[in-house]
């Protein structure tokens, strides 16, 4: 059976996840009904509403259940600008930071290209953490043009944390608001919508145990959010659309798995981390293990680049031995780019291109970290055999060391 090690991709679903999807499945009821069997699935989709309100530190009024994490961070970005600019038209400045998940940069973008926003990206450091020195000018140059502040609490790729309550301080004395993606960060490290200041937050249900499909956005009672879809005036007017019960009482139930275990659960994936790190390291000595370092990091990521390596080349060689992980880079059209968070980090596009990333969830175990150290030396060796490959063909020549190497062990 293969080793699993892309749980940021996707993790599998809890067993307390399954029971619930599986008993709501089996029963019928709109949740707009009015009803018995629309009662019924109203009384589960509130009783998710207040579950997730907890897990998260937040109320349930502010929970608005979406389609998963994309969905939320569009509603958001968007919504929070339209909002703000049309209370004042010199409010088009959005603040996002140049690591975002493409939810929310390619979001910002279409806002740029279609919208009239004026886009600041705010540069990171070397670890992937934002620059405060420059969120502080960019406000306090001119605070009343900007519209919006998006920084994820925690990076899909490298792992790191960003400080999103300092971010909140520091604009919280002009009104501006602050959007947080905290998909990667929800279930994995304490997560307090409440205490964090912030105005909205976007989750995913699949990043915890929970179904695909579903996802919330934690919107504060106060702020004002202009919607993106229209129709039936669900979820406070914000989020129109009949609500997938079966799927929002499954995450609900992951996120309570999640939280009632997250001090314990992130203790035993940190360790589990520390020592996939380390045995990386020991093996592939110019390994370079990217991100934060210790607490500053998600508790299950571990992201390295493997000098003379095509990460995708390496990637399917690691599947070929059983082992699943990810490069963390985009791909449009058959063609590898190098992923912008390293770029923004400052890495060259060579040692961006060697990148790959092993994440830890609920399922992993020690002989998942052991199965990967031992598939990683051999692969490592014939990926740098094959070479960095031209930015056209990479995927087929990545395609090609893995024919060969399973023709050997035939």
């Amino acid at each position: 059976m293969p080793v699993y090690l892309d749980h940021a991709a996707t993790t599998p679903l809890s067993a307390q996840a399954l029971a619930v999807m599986t008993r709501e499945l089996a029963r019928t009821g709109n949740p707009s009904s009015l009803h018995g069997a629309g009662r019924r699935a109203r009384r589960a989709v509130e009783d998710a509403r207040e579950t997730l309100a907890a897990a998260a530190g937040a109320h349930p009024s502010e929970v608005i259940f979406t389609s998963g994490g994309t969905e939320a961070d569009n509603l958001a970005v968007k919504g929070l600008y339209w909002a703000r600019r049309d209370e004042n038209p010199r409010r088009t400045r959005i603040l996002c930071s140049a690591v975002e998940h493409h939810a929310v940069m390619d979001t910002v973008e279409w806002l740029e290209k279609h919208e009239g926003a004026h886009v600041v990206w705010l540069p990171v450091d070397a670890d992937g953490k934002v620059r405060m020195d420059v969120i502080t000018h960019e406000i306090e140059r001119e605070p009343e043009s900007v519209a919006l502040i998006t920084v994820m609490w925690a990076n899909n790729e490298v792992g790191t944390i960003q400080p999103v309550t300092e971010i909140v301080e520091l604009a919280k004395p002009h009104g501006i608001p602050v959007h947080s993606d905290a998909v990667q960060a929800f279930g994995s490290v304490p997560v307090d919508f409440r205490g964090s200041g912030l105005s909205a937050m976007s989750v995913s249900g699949h990043k915890l145990g929970g179904p695909v499909g579903v996802g919330a956005l934690f919107l504060g009672r106060a702020v004002k959010l202009t919607p993106v879809q229209h129709g039936g005036g669900q979820e406070r007017d914000v989020r129109s659309g009949t609500l997938d019960t079966p799927a929002i009482a499954a995450f609900a139930a992951a996120a309570e798995a999640v939280a009632a275990n997250l001090e314990r659960e992130r203790e035993r994936l940190s360790s589990l981390r520390d020592r996939l790190i380390r045995g990386v390291l020991e093996l592939i000595p110019d390994a370079v293990l990217r991100g934060a370092p210790g607490d500053g990091r998600l508790p299950g990521n571990a992201h390295f680049t493997f000098p003379g390596c095509e990460g995708d080349s390496l990637l399917f060689l690691l599947d070929l031995a059983g082992v699943e992980s990810s490069t963390g880079s985009a791909c449009t059209a058959g063609v590898p780019r190098p992923s912008h968070v390293l770029l923004a980090m400052g890495l060259d596009e060579d040692t961006a291109r060697g990148a790959q990333r092993f994440t830890l969830g609920h399922s992993s175990t020690e002989a998942d970290v052991d199965a990967l150290l031992k598939a990683l030396p051999e692969a490592c060796l014939r990926a740098r055999q094959a070479g960095m490959a031209g930015h056209e063909s990479s995927i087929q020549t990545a395609a090609t060391v893995a024919r060969q190497a399973s023709a050997e062990t035939l």
